[in-house]
């Protein structure tokens, strides 16, 4: 990809807990803010969310919209975010929320590096391990997601 879909503003920690929509809304609201989605791109997150679970394992959610709503999506973007505490998600723990935007097919490359990098067990290790946003978002990035 041409350009960088995470920035150090979009990588969030948080010491507590949220709800599974809480958690939606904030990565809909860094999605926002990084120009990479419409307003109405959480209302697309909770429409696919009723379809299919977006709990991918690992403690990791990417919560996204559905084909239908691709018109709320601007550009391409990831947010990340950790919520010590934890997240219900639909009776699954998660600890990360990896919002993604996705235009065109840009979200199938971006999702596999994310995959990729939840799958091993060291590096979710130490992405729980981080300190700051700085430390989580150099870890994610130096694993090709970015």
């Amino acid at each position: 990809m041409a350009r960088e879909v995470l920035s150090l503003g979009q990588v969030r920690i948080h010491s507590g807990s949220a709800t599974r929509e809480e958690a939606m809304k904030e990565a809909a609201d860094i999605l926002e803010a990084a120009g990479a989605v419409t307003s109405e791109y959480y209302d697309a997150m909770q429409q696919r969310e009723q379809t299919v679970s977006t709990y991918m394992g690992s403690e990791l959610a990417i919560p996204h919209g559905t084909n239908e709503t691709k018109h709320t999506i601007l550009d391409s973007a990831l947010s990340v975010v950790r919520y010590d505490g934890g997240v219900d998600w639909g009776g699954e723990p998660v600890t990360f929320v990896v919002g993604i935007a996705g235009k065109g097919d840009e979200h199938l490359e971006i999702l596999s590096q994310i995959a990729i990098l939840f799958s091993d067990e060291d590096e979710v290790a130490k992405l729980k391990a981080a300190q700051s946003p700085e430390e989580l978002f150099t870890l994610v990035s130096a694993a090709g997601v970015s």
